[in-house]
């Protein structure tokens, strides 16, 4: 077990990965950035970590010696909301939608560049800032989404949104910066996930991005992860 002076105030970031050289060169990443380090190698140093550091977020790779990075997120999702990154190799649909589905945040294929990376880690510690704190007002770009008053402003001046196109943009909000798998958002608007709805889905989304998004056919705001879901972008 790898001992560590404190550190406090600096946030720390577990990063679990059995890949000596992949440790090194996050730990330089992170380090630079002033993120305090700490570093697992197995399934079962991950959970066990997690629970001593009280990590402020996870990066989690799926393939582990030992407990799976999926079991990782499911025992720690049991008892921890910390936010959860997955960097990992696998770039199927399904892992992708099978590790969101288990509870983590965000996924971000090897290899990846330090500015992307470091990008998902900084909007998963503001969604992280904001646990326990009932969020009632949420901005991306030049956009308001009062969620309370059901209302929503581009740069002050009121939009007119159909009740499930709210929704759907509430369903992103409440998730602002994760990616939501389509099954997650058709369950919350309508209900129920099938093959119909998600053509809807697809037909509304782009209602909503012709009505907030500055170029619809280049969309910042509202962006797709390709065959698993969108994400809310608030902003590096």
């Amino acid at each position: 077990m790898p001992t560590r002076e404190s550190n406090e105030g600096r946030k720390k970031i577990l990063v679990v990965d059995d890949e000596a050289a992949l440790l090194r060169a996050l730990k330089s990443v992170l380090s630079q950035r002033d993120y305090e380090f700490i570093p697992a190698t197995s399934g079962e140093e991950a959970i066990e970590y997690a629970a001593r550091d009280e990590p402020d977020a996870i990066i989690l790779d799926l393939t582990l010696p030992g407990i799976s990075g999926f079991e990782v997120c499911r025992s720690i999702r049991e008892w921890s909301d910390v936010p959860i990154l997955v960097l990992s190799v696998r770039e199927s649909e399904a892992d992708k939608i099978t590790a969101l589905d288990l509870g983590a945040d965000d996924y971000l294929t090897k290899p990846f560049s330090a500015g992307e990376l470091l990008a998902r880690i900084r909007a998963l510690l503001r969604r992280g800032t904001a646990n326990g704190t009932p969020v009632t007002t949420v901005h991306a770009g030049a956009l308001e989404i009062d969620l309370q008053a059901r209302t929503v402003a581009r740069e002050g001046e009121p939009l007119a949104l159909t009740r499930t196109e709210f929704e759907i943009l509430a369903v992103l909000a409440r998730n602002a910066d994760r990616v939501v798998t389509t099954r997650a958002v058709l369950e919350e608007v309508w209900g129920q996930a099938d093959g119909k709805g998600t053509q809807a889905l697809r037909v509304h989304v782009s209602h909503l991005r012709s009505k907030i998004e500055e170029d619809p056919a280049t969309p910042r705001l509202i962006v797709t992860e390709p065959g698993v879901g969108y994400r809310l972008n608030t902003g590096s």
